[in-house]
């Protein structure tokens, strides 16, 4: 056997006991509020089209789920009610410092809240969790204005790649205005989002809406109903107020494939069950996808993934 092969725990037991208590937090957080837990499966016969997330596919039985997004969903549209689920994800080609391909995730679902309403809500879970007294509103046109002096929704293309060469010592090329929206975010806005306080990003480009309702802003301009939470630069929280729209998902979905099929990725077929299950009616309501895991990093101030866990990547 290797000297190097390590067969103990990746975190010390102290913060895998404060990850158990983390959990239990979090459990009585929804009991109080009467959300129900559910559990839906980890292996399933359809994974998302997002082209910014790639899946495990597992040989002659489908894909680990990437989140509980689509299974949740058609609980909804069969009347569930709010629910939320502790459990695992699995994402291909994330591994890091603050990434793992197998990571703990909450994701809930309120109904008849708007993305204002479960901002609040998760504002309450950050307050019981982490102690956090207040928060701070930001939309994406701002964080863009404050730093770089630019309005991300009108900024042409061509001057995000000017802009993006003179500030980022990179070599990059793209012709999509996303790519560079997405690079100037997580180079220059995003390391200092949250360090006075727990920070949510809202109102999201269109582009980006992923399965986000659109609305226009007080300025007039169509954006995502979207947020992001960011915690010491720290991604935690992706959020929207749902689309209800079967037809427009159905449009979104061929939208993502079209981009794989550009960048050469694996196509996956669209799930008609979740199709079906919209077709249906999915009810009003607001969902969040948040990783515990970094969330237990915040609370124990620890500065990487495999303090928080069992067994890293590496370690399994």
């Amino acid at each position: 056997m290797s000297k190097q092969t390590h067969w103990q725990p990746s975190a010390p037991l102290a913060h895998l006991k404060a990850r158990a208590r983390l959990l239990a937090q979090l459990r009585g957080f929804f009991a109080q509020r009467q959300v129900m837990e559910v559990e839906t499966p980890l292996l399933g016969q359809h994974t998302v089209s997002d082209p910014h997330i790639e899946s495990w596919q597992v040989e002659d039985a489908g894909f680990l789920q990437t989140s509980p997004e689509y299974a949740m969903k058609r609980l909804l549209a069969a009347g569930s009610g709010s629910i939320y689920q502790l459990g695992k994800a699995f994402r291909k080609g994330e591994q890091g410092a603050r990434h793992n391909p197998e990571f703990s995730m909450l994701e809930w679902y309120r109904i008849d809240f708007d993305h204002w309403d479960l901002m609040d809500e998760i504002a309450d879970l950050l307050e019981l969790v982490l102690g956090s007294k207040h928060v701070i509103h930001l939309s994406y046109r701002d964080a863009f204005k404050n730093t770089l002096g630019i309005d991300p929704h009108q900024t042409s293309l061509t001057e995000l790649q000017d802009i993006s060469r003179q500030l980022i010592d990179l070599q990059y090329s793209s012709d999509n205005r996303d790519d560079w929206l997405n690079l100037l975010l997580s180079h220059l806005i995003e390391p200092e989002l949250g360090r006075e306080a727990p920070t949510f990003l809202y109102d999201y480009p269109v582009s980006q809406a992923a399965l986000a309702q659109i609305n226009r802003d007080e300025q007039g301009t169509v954006v995502a109903e979207r947020f992001e939470l960011y915690i010491q630069g720290i991604e935690i929280a992706n959020g929207y107020r749902e689309l209800t729209d079967s037809a427009e998902q159905a449009h979104r979905f061929e939208d993502d494939l079209l981009i794989r099929e550009k960048h050469q990725q694996m196509l996956p077929a669209i799930d008609q069950r979740l199709q079906m299950a919209m077709e249906a009616g999915l009810p009003n309501c607001a969902g969040v996808a948040l990783g515990i895991d970094r969330l237990l990093m915040l609370q124990l101030g620890t500065e990487r993934l495999e303090e928080v866990l069992s067994f890293s990547f590496n370690r399994a």
